[in-house]
């Protein structure tokens, strides 16, 4: 296990970017899962894989994202340099511009409406964007992009796993509805991972979209899983209408969102906030089902 902190990125400034190794480092708070990302300055950040597999994000976003945000009314990641494998960590790394902005909470939007309609803009302007060229579905973005089939068998034993702790007979079914589609469109762009850490506000509108390094192209279904796992009914149905969603779209796009909250569900919401958050996506997921 690697210790990723601030005296290590320091290092790594120090020896590879000097011009910057006046500036202040603190760790982000919240950084999320895949990376760990410190303050540079006031102006900067710095993104560094916590594991191996993270690693192919780094050279993707470092390519890809420069080319993506011309067409993009909202700020992504700028990046703006790459760093090497140096002082004990084994990998590359970035150097990005900092984007200011809370992360998007139940408490500081304006309203789920809003936001719905906002997230919406922004994903339909990214999938206009000629994908062609983009790196298809694969191990670098945990086949987010691809077919929800990859999930069949972790699916089904988390199902299993959690039989003594919640009724799994309806999920089984929205989980085989979900499978009973594909997309047969052409392939567009998709984040990944739009999920609330990943999207910013001020003043209560959405002002930015980070951490794109699950960025793949193909099926735009796992973008829209934020219905469920976010939204409130009113929300859920803005933000679904607003992606043009048709029956197949909507039922991987649960599909989704399930397998994402029952493998995070460990039936201990009292110990674990993201046991809290998987539980609730599992009763609004059924609620929203049964009214269909």
């Amino acid at each position: 296990m690697i210790e990723i902190n601030k005296e290590l990125v320091s290092r790594l400034i120090k020896s590879q970017f000097p011009q910057w190794s006046d500036l202040r480092i603190e760790p982000v708070a919240k950084s999320g899962n895949d990376n760990r990302t410190f303050h540079l300055g006031e102006d900067m950040s710095v993104r560094l894989p916590s594991h191996e597999r993270y690693v192919p994000q780094v050279e993707k976003e470092l390519f890809w994202l420069p080319k993506l945000s011309p067409y993009l009314s909202l700020p992504i990641p700028s990046p703006l340099a790459k760093g090497n494998p140096a002082e004990g960590y084994p990998w590359p790394w970035s150097v990005n511009r900092w984007i200011p902005g809370e992360k998007v909470s139940h408490d500081n939007i304006i309203s789920y409406n809003q936001l719905a309609v906002d997230l919406a803009s922004f994903l339909m302007e990214l999938q206009a964007i000629a994908a062609s060229d983009g790196p298809p579905s694969g191990a670098h973005n945990f086949y987010r992009s691809g077919s929800l089939t990859v999930y069949d068998e972790e699916t089904k034993t988390a199902l299993k796993n959690l039989e003594s702790l919640i009724e799994t007979s309806q999920f089984h079914q929205i989980w085989d509805e979900a499978l009973q589609s594909e997309w047969m469109g052409e392939a567009v762009w998709v984040h990944g991972d739009i999920a609330p850490g990943n999207l910013l506000v001020t003043d209560g509108r959405l002002c930015a979209v980070i951490d794109f390094g699950i960025l793949g192209v193909g099926d735009p279904a796992c973008d829209l899983a934020m219905a469920w796992t976010f939204f409130d009914d009113e929300g859920r149905r803005t933000f679904l209408a607003a992606m043009d969603c048709d029956k197949g779209m909507m039922n991987r796009a649960r599909g989704w969102a399930l397998w994402k909250a029952l493998i995070t569900y460990d039936g201990n919401e009292k110990a674990s906030a993201a046991a809290v958050e998987a539980k609730r996506t599992l009763d609004i997921i059924l609620k929203d089902y049964a009214g269909r």
